[in-house]
């Protein structure tokens, strides 16, 4: 099969793991803060009243992360074809996209652990959105450093995905030596 044949579905294959890790990353933040969601980003995102709220955290998810899948795939979905064969490819781009997840996962979750570290409840003051008093303004404000630190674990992501996609090329060389 063309390599060229299966860009299409790379880059469908990366938005779906970048709105599920989306989905899954707002469980961890929404267990940190639930008002970061029900005060400010069920009003953002419009989450529908009524709508249970781990289940509008995982809809939010989806939709600030999904498009990373094209930001990210534009970046290493054409480099990915230095790996040699459509199966290598193809099978090279998923254990990529899997490194890409992997670094911003740590660096969300080094963000939170910094901000559990670091945010102190009497030095954040009084944060309102939407008209609403927040609560908890320290966890409030620890849920958006990791939702901010993910964005830039995206990035960073991109560059050890760039490094996997050329670890994948040197993967294939050593298995079709050995093959010889």
């Amino acid at each position: 099969m063309s390599k060229i044949v299966l860009v299409p579905v790379l880059f469908v294959i990366a938005c779906l793991f970048a709105g599920v890790y989306g989905a899954v990353h707002n469980q961890i933040s929404y267990t940190v803060s639930p008002e970061y969601f029900t005060q400010f980003k069920f009003h953002q995102f419009r989450i529908a009243a009524g709508t249970p709220d781990r289940v509008g955290a995982a809809v939010v998810g989806w939709y600030a992360a999904w498009w990373m899948g094209l930001v990210i795939g534009v970046v290493l979905i054409p480099l990915g074809l230095v790996i040699r064969g459509g199966k290598s490819y193809f099978c090279g781009m998923l254990r990529v996209f899997g490194v890409v997840i992997a670094t911003t996962l740590v660096v969300g979750l080094v963000a939170l652990a910094w901000a559990f570290v670091s945010v102190d409840a009497s030095k954040v003051g009084e944060i309102s959105r939407y008209g609403n008093e927040i609560v908890d303004d320290a966890a409030f404000v620890r849920a958006g450093t990791m939702h901010n630190f993910s964005y830039l674990g995206g990035l960073i992501g991109m560059i050890t995905g760039g490094v996997a996609i050329f670890w994948e090329r040197g993967r294939g060389r050593r298995l079709n030596s050995s093959k010889d």
